[in-house]
């Protein structure tokens, strides 16, 4: 992946997904101290960055391809994306989902007219994707995919594009597809631009695998963070994150929860804790933003449901 497959993406794509807003708010500006921008990226359809990955990849694929179908493995926004950019563009998609899956995340993927496939854990899930492959279908890899990533980086192009004098960025990592995309965007524009990532403890494998210098497996997800939860980054993903970004923070489940609830209250959205985080990642890098600095926080995802969200509570 480089910049020329993240603008060749951002072109293939732009029918499909809609380019969401950048907007100062003064009250995170207000928290932090510096210039704070939210890219909202949980106005994306089916509310997450993933539609942007999923039908870059799926808009490549032969029509031998499209005949067989796709499969993809998720506990949450992937499986949203894949099953809806699948509907659109007419393929049979079957998503393989540990049992652990939010029950919205299980019902909204129906509803987008994916198969579900319910495995008892996320390792059991990956597992899962060799038969589906052996029968034929592609699989859409959550993050471990250069189109798939280049469709995330066009999140960074957006930002470039609304914000030319954007000085850093705060995003959140699962598998880094995201992270790797926006930063690979960002940093081949703007080497200038520090890209700062963040993860919730227990959702935490892209740090273990920067302290370890290879990827890691989580042995459980703990972090209330279900989106954040990939078992372990790639080999790709761990690369890019070695290469483009400052650092990566980790943030406890209590912060982002409190993080969440002031969103909430303020900015008048709901973010999902692999959002909110970012504001917590902000706050602990305070010190290397001056008042001058532009601060983008990317709100990766909206889709918490109410019962979630008052469990946090």
């Amino acid at each position: 992946m480089d910049i020329t497959t993240i603008e060749e993406a951002r072109t293939r794509i732009a029918p499909y997904v809609k380019r969401t807003p950048l907007e100062r708010s003064e009250a995170l500006t207000q928290r932090i101290g510096s210039n704070v921008y939210v890219k909202y990226e949980l106005f994306q359809k089916t509310g997450s960055f993933k539609a942007r990955g999923a039908f870059n990849k799926m808009l490549t694929l032969s029509a031998e391809e499209k005949k067989r179908g796709v499969v993809a493995v998720s506990g949450g926004n992937h499986a949203q994306a894949v099953s809806f950019a699948a509907s659109v563009l007419g393929i049979d998609a079957v998503i393989v989902m540990p049992e652990s899956t939010p029950k919205n995340y299980v019902a909204a993927t129906q509803g987008y007219g994916g198969t579900i496939d319910l495995q008892p854990t996320m390792a059991d899930a990956f597992a899962e994707i060799e038969r589906y492959r052996s029968a034929g279908r592609v699989f859409v890899h959550p993050f471990d995919d250069d189109l798939v990533e280049a469709g995330q980086g066009t999140v960074g192009l957006e930002i470039l594009d609304d914000l030319p004098t954007v000085t850093d960025i705060v995003v959140s990592i699962g598998g880094g597809g995201l992270a790797g995309g926006v930063a690979t965007a960002v940093k081949s524009k703007r080497p200038d631009v520090k890209v700062w990532g963040v993860e919730t403890e227990g959702a935490d494998a892209m740090s273990k695998a920067l302290a370890a210098g290879h990827p890691v497996e989580l042995p459980a997800i703990t972090s209330i963070a279900k989106t954040l939860g990939a078992p372990a980054v790639s080999p790709a993903t761990l690369a890019l994150a070695q290469k483009y970004l400052e650092s990566v923070t980790v943030v406890s489940d209590a912060e982002a929860v409190e993080a969440l609830s002031f969103i909430f209250e303020r900015l008048k959205v709901v973010t999902e804790p692999a959002a909110s985080c970012t504001l917590v990642a902000a706050e602990h890098l305070r010190s290397h933003f001056t008042p001058d600095s532009n601060v983008v926080l990317i709100f990766c995802g909206g889709n918490l449901s109410v019962k979630d969200l008052c469990s946090y509570l």
